[in-house]
């Protein structure tokens, strides 16, 4: 791969909450890997490199969304859809975290079923994603008669996520926790469904019950769709220390609650940012976009600290090695402008005033996977490759 160089970037967003905004305006890229920060310099140092002109336009991790529901491919048997993932994409995603795969038509809750269809999905979308996104999938549905021999076969074959906690036969907290305990063991990550029940057959979760299990995750924390009280929800924050994740379909009242519970506590980086899509609300390709623009426009958060929240904080959370712009991370990038028409001049002004930014350019590790999002609305620059 050819050593790839951006230069004239207006804002460069980095991800991390502590350190939003960096000064710098070029990046260096070899071999899908972020190599060097700095200027014009950039140039004489990698001189055989392909280069990029941002045009100064904003440059940003890539999006993470931290609440997918995948299926078989980029298609959705819950809203008979194809390429839903590819349309993440061009809402500047370049990661899919799934919280489970339940609505795999006839989905085994055997133990045997159950182990192979997590394997079988994590092998399939890490063989071929769409665009070449990273979409982690093949999360593990807890289901009665799991042993940690299980888990153990299952990270052995590269399934490393527990799906929502709540969406299989292992329901309540008391038997849920001894299991959450051994895949935390063997280096899973777990999701957990707080709110009302979304599935047939699934179960109301509560602060007692996300208290007791001690997740990776308190998901949907604003519901998904619907919302435990705000006294549950403070109750998560204060009695726990798991990643409260806001999601796009979920209820936006108490996500303003959310957000003014973290903002009196400093705690910005305990927030994620999800989709909670494919679901009954459907699929919303600029969700994450969306819901950065929501919460830096209504809910008082800055735009470039709300980018973190879908990023960094996310990487954080899982273990991921991409979502903040430093040397040895992956070279995840998204291009933001503002839109033709805003208010705004800038892509974070233009969050700020509640419009979604432009997506002009989407990198993935290092390779340019999108030039101009089919979703979103056109931006005033157009970066573009001047060799």
């Amino acid at each position: 791969m050819k050593d790839l160089i951006i230069i004239n970037i207006g804002t460069l967003v980095s991800g991390d909450v502590k350190q939003p905004i960096l000064n710098h305006t070029a990046i260096a890229i070899r071999n899908g890997v972020i190599e060097q920060l700095g200027g014009d310099e950039l140039l004489e140092k990698y001189p055989q490199a392909k280069v990029i002109d941002a045009k100064g336009i904003t440059v940003a991790p890539g999006l993470i969304d931290s609440h997918c529901h995948p299926c078989a491919g980029d298609y959705t048997f819950r809203q008979q859809t194809a390429n839903f993932l590819e349309s993440e994409i061009h809402g500047g995603v370049t990661t899919l975290i799934s919280a489970g795969e339940p609505h795999f038509p006839g989905r085994p809750t055997d133990v045997a079923g159950v182990k192979a269809q997590s394997i079988f999905l994590s092998k399939s979308f890490r063989n071929k994603s769409p665009l070449g996104a990273k979409v982690h999938a093949g999360a593990v549905i807890l289901e009665q008669g799991l042993e940690e021999k299980d888990f153990i076969e299952m990270k052995e074959a590269g399934v490393w996520l527990v799906g929502e906690v709540g969406l299989g036969t292992v329901k309540s907290a008391d038997d849920a926790a001894p299991l959450v305990e051994i895949a935390k063991k063997h280096g899973f990550k777990v999701a957990m469904h707080v709110g009302g029940t979304s599935l047939p057959g699934s179960s109301p979760v509560s602060a007692d019950d996300v208290i007791k299990v001690n997740p990776t995750v308190a998901s949907h924390c604003n519901g998904g769709p619907t919302s435990v009280s705000t006294q549950e929800i403070t109750r998560i924050i204060d009695e726990s220390d798991c990643a409260i994740e806001i999601v796009q379909c979920g209820n936006y009242k108490t996500a303003l609650h959310i957000l003014e519970e973290i903002r009196t506590r400093s705690a910005e980086d305990r927030v994620i940012l999800g989709n909670d899509a494919p679901s009954g609300s459907g699929m919303i390709p600029l969700g994450i976009l969306r819901n950065i623009s929501y919460i830096s426009s209504v809910g008082g958060v800055k735009p470039e600290i709300a980018v973190a929240m879908a990023t960094g904080n996310t990487a954080r959370y899982f273990g991921l090695n991409t979502g903040i712009l430093e040397p040895g991370r992956e070279a995840d990038l998204v291009f933001l402008d503002a839109p033709i028409g805003s208010v705004a001049s800038t892509a974070l002004e233009a969050l700020e005033a509640g419009d979604l930014p432009a997506v002009t350019y989407v990198i993935i590790d290092g390779r340019v996977a999108v030039t101009k999002s089919r979703n979103t609305p056109p931006g005033e620059r157009e970066p573009e490759f001047i060799n």
